[in-house]
């Protein structure tokens, strides 16, 4: 699945989605059950979120025996960082001019 910045945001903006997120940023793979030991809520709904995080490809999962191990997608993760440092050049770009414009004016004394 292609995870795009909207899916992606989507998912994080439930904070147990993003301590999730943070865990297996940490920590590596886990578990359904080690994550849900960091909660809670039931097993049912982290169970929920991570359905969630799945499906916005952010997370993978790979049963094992009866376990379900759960790990970060590192390339959605990249794609994700990839648009929010396209954004931050444009800003940085646009706050840059800002402060010529600014400075310009003070320098003509209209300020």
């Amino acid at each position: 699945m292609t995870t795009t910045p909207t899916t992606a945001f989507a998912a994080l903006a439930d904070p147990t989605r993003s301590t999730i997120v943070d865990l297996l940023a940490r920590r590596g793979e886990l578990t359904a059950g080690e994550i849900g030991a960091e909660f809670p809520s039931s097993a049912s709904a982290v169970s929920q979120h991570l359905k969630v995080l799945r499906e916005a490809g952010l997370v993978t999962v790979e049963k094992r025996a009866q376990q379900r191990v759960y790990r970060l997608d590192a390339a959605a993760l990249v794609a994700v960082e990839g648009w929010l440092s396209a954004r931050a050049r444009q800003w940085n770009a646009r706050m840059d001019k800002l402060a010529a414009h600014i400075e310009k004016t003070r320098d003509e004394g209209e300020l």
